[in-house]
């Protein structure tokens, strides 16, 4: 009951995204679906976890595709609740870390705007070279719980398939800028990448709101001293040279007397000594002065480091950049546990996809079309946004309440440890398990419970255990 009241004053604080009542209602059911389905068979698993009637159905599709629902605003307002309420977000010098990286989510569906054939350039031998589906850019904030660390979901969006118009020159690394952004964060903060996103423009986007990068830089990089100053006697015409010599990053750790020893601080590691060098050279992608950290790993062998932040020690940025991988743990939860990306939304009048397509070009069809096309994409975001929504919901549960996740868990894990917050899949059991005691008492919560008992469907099994 403790959870659910929780989870329930947190979700009211999203009310302002929703332009009616109703619609408010109808998000609060689908975000409690997505906690306690059993499934992640699409929208039939939410109506199923919640034993509602078939003829939900239909509305729980008319409210995803619904303009009432603002995702934008609601993205903001779930921003400022998670910097409000979390107790331990991961802070570098007061300033909170946002990991970005990107998502390629496998879709079939031949009339479904932006598929296309996506190269996936893992290194793991699980998955496919070439997969049709669609390409997401994903944006969570860095927390801390107990002995480890965790990243929250904030915010994702599908950045490509489709082209709108011929004039839009964007890129990926220029939609992540807008992405983060569309968060409303009113403090600077680190931002958290892998190599893709070392380049001129994020750093320029970064600088220019006051944050700074943390990232990894390919093998091949360079960089230059700055230019010696020239005395005025002995200049010559033009602009002053900005760039000295030339250094390659790789090349700071050919120096064994140079090099730095100290034990490891990544995320789980002990009794592990590294060696770096570090240097503050002016990158030309740039054009500013940056900070490079080359490491080597007695067993993770070489890797060269880079962040805009010429005050934070290199201890610190290999730390940070340790914790990188906390967000491809949450994209494994999103898929597996919650179902963010489990959307199957068809556009009956578009025309059927190709299986060699790449971009959809829009800026011929009608305007019409074009509406449609981008009707069904809010659709998409709007449970993305969801999905990350109610996985952030259970990842506040399992830092603030703990002992009553486990109270309520009601099952046995080899793995319970002290310290070691209860994960998304816990959270889920434990709801699912604390929801007919939830439904039962009208003194809270009352018109939510009003409006879900109406649509319960008592002939249905789940239906008969939540009211029972």
């Amino acid at each position: 009951m403790t959870l659910w009241m929780l989870w329930w004053g947190w979700v009211e604080a999203l009310r302002p995204a929703c332009g009616r009542t109703r619609t408010f209602f109808w998000m609060a059911t689908c975000l409690m679906g997505m906690s306690t389905r059993k499934d992640l068979m699409g929208v039939t698993s939410l109506i199923r976890a919640l034993g509602l009637r078939p003829g939900c159905y239909d509305r729980v599709l008319d409210f995803f595709h619904s303009p009432s629902l603002n995702v934008n605003v609601l993205t903001r307002l779930w921003c400022a609740l998670v910097f409000r309420v979390h107790p331990s977000l991961y802070r570098v010098r007061g300033k909170p870390v946002l990991i970005g990286d990107g998502l390629k989510v496998a879709k079939s569906g031949r009339k479904m705007p932006a598929v296309k054939k996506l190269h996936q350039t893992s290194a793991s031998n699980t998955k496919p070279e070439y997969i049709f589906g669609h390409s997401c850019q994903a944006v969570a904030v860095l927390t801390r719980v107990g002995a480890t660390c965790g990243a929250l979901p904030l915010i994702s969006r599908i950045h490509e398939g489709l082209v709108l118009s011929n004039r839009d020159q964007r890129t990926l690394l220029d939609k992540m800028i807008q992405l983060l952004d569309r968060l409303g964060l009113h403090e600077p903060f680190y931002f958290l990448a892998d190599a893709y996103y070392a380049s001129g423009g994020v750093v320029r986007g970064l600088l220019e709101q006051g944050n700074h990068l943390v990232t990894r830089v390919k093998r091949n990089s360079v960089a230059y001293m700055p230019a010696l100053p020239v005395s005025p006697d002995s200049r010559s015409r033009g602009r002053p040279r900005k760039y000295g010599r030339k250094i390659t990053i790789a090349s700071l750790l050919t120096q064994p007397a140079d090099l730095i020893a100290a034990a490891s601080p990544v995320y789980g590691e002990t009794d592990v000594i590294l060696r770096y060098a570090t240097a503050d050279l002016l990158w030309r992608a740039a054009g500013v002065l940056v900070r490079f950290v080359a490491v080597t790993h007695p067993r993770r062998g070489t890797i060269l480091l880079m962040t805009t932040d010429l005050t934070l020690p290199a201890l610190e940025v290999i730390k940070l950049y340790g914790l990188r991988f906390k967000i491809e743990v949450s994209f494994k939860q999103a898929l597996h546990v919650v179902g963010t990306y489990t959307y199957r939304f068809w556009m009956a009048t578009m025309t059927p996809l190709r299986r060699i397509s790449g971009n959809q070009y829009l800026h011929r069809q009608s305007s019409s079309y074009r509406r449609n096309v981008l009707r069904k994409l809010s659709a998409y975001h709007r449970h993305i946004q969801l999905g990350l929504i109610a996985q952030g919901l259970m990842q506040l549960l399992a830092t603030v309440k703990p002992q009553s996740v486990w109270g309520f868990f009601g099952s046995w894990m080899r793995t319970i440890r002290p310290g070691i917050p209860p994960s998304e899949q816990v959270c889920a059991m434990a709801l699912r398990n604390g929801l007919p005691e939830f439904l039962a008492d009208t003194r809270d919560a009352a018109t939510l419970k009003k409006f879900l008992h109406e649509r319960i469907d008592l002939q249905r099994a789940e239906g008969m255990q939540l009211v029972a």
